[in-house]
């Protein structure tokens, strides 16, 4: 059973970087969305306009762009998974719809769950019984096997290889071209760097790297300083 796409109605993107493209993108290539613009706290940026369309202001403004422009869904297009959570529960919380960005290369198994404000890039697969949460990222040309489960706020990068029957727990980052082996455990907001290869259960808040993934210390190391190591 999947939540709302965002393939009809008046669409607004919160974040008008990299992936705020892509998500724009995926809404264009879809062709039924109309998109109003984007929010975005960067102030190089206010009032200017990105591929086409308008910043009509930061995160702050969106319960009066959303009634502005009679919004009728919007979509969080932040790579950062403690901040794309966060927004989205605030957003939940306050009633206004948030829907999910789906290309229309992906492919769904039918009985595959979707929570809200989950991004579906090109090309990614998503096999039967798989759970995926709120505020997800599942990122181009990924491949969730079956019967996995992706937790709220987590980002699937592009190409990595879930297996199936895998728990991928809250606020967990996967580096791009990981692949993670059946029936394993990714603990609460660990990080897997790039190219890695997970053959047991990881840790929440751990990070681990290499073939066969192995546990390191990252001293004030981001997502993405994480997501460089293999």
């Amino acid at each position: 059973m999947r939540s709302a796409d965002a393939t009809t109605g008046r669409v607004l993107i919160l974040g008008a970087g990299g992936h705020g493209r892509v998500v724009l993108d995926i809404l264009l290539s879809g062709g039924t969305a109309t998109v109003v613009g984007f929010l975005d706290n960067n102030p190089s940026i206010q009032n200017r306009r990105v591929d086409g369309l308008p910043v009509l202001g930061t995160i702050a403004d969106l319960p009066a762009v959303v009634a502005e422009h009679e919004v009728t869904g919007v979509v969080i297009a932040i790579g950062d998974n403690g901040t794309r959570r966060g927004l989205s529960r605030q957003i939940q919380q306050a009633g206004i719809p948030l829907v999910n960005a789906i290309h229309p290369s992906a492919s769904l198994a039918f009985n595959a769950s979707l929570g809200r404000g989950v991004v579906v890039a090109a090309g990614v697969v998503v096999c039967a019984n798989c759970q995926i949460g709120d505020a997800v990222i599942l990122n181009t040309g990924c491949i969730v096997d079956h019967q996995t489960m992706i937790g709220e706020g987590s980002h699937i990068c592009p190409g990595v290889r879930v297996a199936g029957r895998v728990k991928v727990e809250s606020g967990v980052f996967v580096g791009i071209g990981a692949t993670i082996v059946p029936h394993v455990t990714l603990g609460c907001e660990s990080i897997v760097g790039a190219g890695s290869v997970v053959l047991e259960d990881v840790p929440e808040l751990a990070t681990v790297v290499g073939v066969p993934a192995k546990s390191v210390r990252l001293c004030n190391a981001s997502e993405d300083d994480a997501a460089m190591l293999v």
